[in-house]
């Protein structure tokens, strides 16, 4: 029984999960649920969430490469040759609890032992359950004795199989690494770690950790690319990732024992053994022909490019706003955006970072997910798409909400405790969405809430801000403006969660904003205009 979030990224209890993965959308980063790593305790479900929808009976969907895929694998050739072992081999495979590491290294003793060769496999887990890094020393030998520690001496690995590259950048391993002698094949995907659970903005220094691993090893030595993507893709569990990446170290002859030896091991560790060997094979074919692997794992539609420009950034948001409310009320936020943009080109011509940031955080504001909203989505035939493109099948689906005419109060934390509500309440949202014109009017049950009137107040108080910072805009002042019009990008969740978030930005805002008055600029001549 699947869980999808698709909401803010904040529900108040996602410390608690080491499943949620950043998702980087057009609308800001959120965070999506890895259906595969799930420890299915479900304790999001208690989550202060309106986007979150159970799936019972679904199972996450995989590419049907089909024939195709069938005659790829059939034809794939033997590498050209398998280390020497006229000494040690030293593999590294490096990754994330709860992903699959310890079995790689495993399956790599395994095939040795079978093979009769000397063989050490040394894990190093730490206190990581799950999320935490993992270290996997294996090292084999033509013979037992020519092995003297299990684990991998500094500079000595001769692979590093990195299942996850936050990890395969990390001092340990890196201090196993020497240019000249180490390989490495590199997950590049970006793997959760405990610290992102409870920082939502944490950033993944992608880039400079790569730039690392290729100063220590030589940029010729390092591949790095989307095993997790694909693998997921033609699998439908991510969990496939590390017998894949077995797969494309094995193809490029870095992995000194036969593909039968490791077959057998597969076989012998019986568990998901045929999905084990389809994704192993999917990683040799990566390994020779990684276009055609491509091929196989793209989707049928590709998310839609990001915003090329501020025009089409604008124009995007304008249309949501239609769909949301209407079109006057795509006019008030388009209005805003041309007051910015003349007094930002007079002010810095060229440049449009304070108009880009204002049309983000301006349409944040206005399109907050209130009860219309929230049932215009899930009434969306894009809904239906999305599940479907997710998952195979389902019984039925259940919406978990805290409708505030309904909802009763939790006796412990005094917050509204969401309910279940089935597959009927589909038409229901069909007929709330189609009343979203009563959003705000005296007519609208929902609008005389606290909440409600709160998100009212801050799109017109953000208006108000923007106004000021137009008025006074310089050169000089010109950063801290952007910083104090990109604060609505902070206020995340709802209820209760957004309350909390709410009251951060505004001790934020209000001290960018006493430095912004203090340098008391003049006002700029295309503002007074």
């Amino acid at each position: 029984n699947a869980r999808v979030c698709e909401g803010c990224g904040d529900c108040g209890v996602a410390s608690n999960c080491l499943s949620l993965t950043p998702l980087e959308t057009d609308y800001g980063r959120k965070r999506a649920i890895d259906q595969s790593s799930c420890n299915k305790d479900f304790s999001c479900v208690k989550g202060f969430c309106p986007s979150f929808v159970s799936v019972h009976g679904g199972k996450p969907r995989r590419i049907k490469a089909g024939a195709d895929a069938d005659a790829l694998l059939a034809a794939l050739p033997e590498p050209p040759a398998l280390p020497a072992l006229d000494r040690p081999w030293n593999i590294l495979v490096t990754g994330v609890g709860g992903t699959g590491v310890v079995t790689i290294g495993a399956l790599i003793g395994m095939a040795a032992h079978l093979e009769g060769k000397g063989v050490t496999v040394l894990d190093q887990t730490g206190l990581a359950q799950k999320g935490g890094a993992v270290l996997s020393h294996v090292r084999i030998a033509a013979a037992p004795s020519a092995i003297h520690a299990a684990r991998i001496p500094s500079g000595e690995a001769d692979l590093i199989l990195g299942c996850d590259l936050v990890v395969a950048a990390g001092p340990e391993a890196l201090d196993r690494a020497q240019a000249g002698r180490t390989r490495a094949f590199v997950n590049v995907h970006e793997s959760p770690i405990g610290a992102f659970t409870r920082d939502p903005d944490l950033v993944f220094p992608l880039g400079g950790l790569e730039a690392a691993l290729a100063q220590a090893i030589g940029r010729d030595a390092l591949d790095v690319f989307a095993g997790q993507r694909l693998a997921t893709a033609l699998m439908g569990d991510s969990i496939a990732t590390n017998p894949f990446m077995l797969g494309y170290a094995w193809q490029k002859g870095a992995v000194p024992v036969s593909r039968a030896a490791l077959e057998r091991a597969i076989a012998l560790n019986d568990v998901a053994v045929a999905a084990n060997l389809r994704a192993f094979a999917f990683g040799r074919l990566a390994a020779i022909d990684m276009a055609a692997l491509e091929r196989l794992a793209r989707p049928a539609e590709a998310p839609p490019p990001p915003p090329a420009g501020l025009a089409d950034l604008v124009a995007r948001r304008r249309a949501d706003l239609v769909a949301y409310q209407d079109e006057a009320y795509a006019r008030r936020f388009e209005a805003l955006l041309r007051r910015v943009e003349a007094v930002e080109q007079a002010c810095r011509p060229g440049e449009t970072a304070l108009t880009e940031a204002v049309a983000r955080s301006a349409y944040k504001l206005m399109a907050y997910k209130d009860e219309y909203e929230v049932a215009r989505l899930y009434s969306a035939p894009e809904f239906r798409e999305a599940l479907a493109a997710q998952f195979d099948g389902w019984r039925r689906l259940e919406f978990h909400l805290a409708p505030p005419l309904l909802a009763t109060r939790d006796p412990v934390t005094g917050h509204p405790r969401k309910r279940g509500f089935g597959p009927w309440m589909l038409p229901v949202f069909a007929l709330l969405a189609r009343l979203r014109r009563l959003r705000g009017t005296w007519f609208d049950p929902f609008g005389h809430t606290a909440e409600r009137r709160m998100e009212r107040r801050l799109i017109d108080d953000y208006e108000r801000l923007i106004d000021e910072l137009c008025a006074a805009l310089t050169p000089a002042n010109h950063a801290l403006a952007l910083k104090l019009a990109r604060i609505p990008e902070r206020i995340r969740g709802f209820g209760h969660v957004k309350q909390a978030q709410l009251e951060t930005a505004r001790a934020e805002e209000a001290k960018l904003l006493q430095r912004f008055r203090r340098q008391d600029p003049q006002p700029h001549a295309a503002a007074a205009e």
